[in-house]
């Protein structure tokens, strides 16, 4: 087989790489990338520890091709943080801290990435929303109650920023300081 040249962006970097056709996304991102915070879980898009979000939508990576990511832009974990690594972690990230959601952390990066999706496009989710989104995320550890407890206080955190983003900028345009 010839090899393609694929061009996609991941967490703000765009990389151009030569890849074969059967090439999975999952090993292109651990293997020639070096963000090993995807994991490679079952392989077979069961577990959903291989979750990336791929133009917005969550996406196994043991299931795509990398070719199919072409002219995509993808996040991993490693580029969840708002502004960088530097700027600290993302609530969704702190609230799976505060909320002990973390046992062995193998399901966290597709956990909070599939969670992500979710608050995008609802950002006051249900508990029921929250279990429904991360139903094909499997963890042994958890039992499920604390990541969705987390996955809550992330989405309240992120509300509560949101309504003090908009207050600040509605002072500025008053003349508030």
């Amino acid at each position: 087989m010839t090899a393609v040249d694929v061009k996609f962006t991941v967490n703000g970097n765009e990389h151009v790489l030569s890849v074969e056709p059967h090439e999975r996304l999952v090993d292109v991102l651990r293997g020639r990338l070096g963000l090993t915070g995807t994991k490679m879980g079952c392989g077979e898009g069961e577990c959903g520890a291989c979750t990336v979000i791929m133009d917005g939508r969550a996406v196994l990576s043991c299931l795509t091709l990398a070719v199919q990511a072409q002219g995509s832009d993808l996040l991993t974990i490693e580029g969840l943080a708002a502004d960088g690594p530097e700027a600290g972690l993302h609530p969704l990230q702190k609230a799976f801290i505060s909320e002990a959601a973390i046992q062995c952390g193998y399901c966290t990066p597709g956990m909070i990435l599939t969670a992500k999706t979710l608050l995008d496009r609802d950002p006051e989710p249900t508990p029921g929303a929250v279990k429904e989104s991360i139903i094909g995320n499997l963890c042994r550890c958890t039992g499920y109650d604390k990541p969705v407890k987390a996955i809550l206080a992330a989405a309240a955190e992120m509300r509560a920023a949101a309504r003090d983003a908009a207050a600040t900028a509605t002072g500025a345009e008053r003349g508030e300081s």
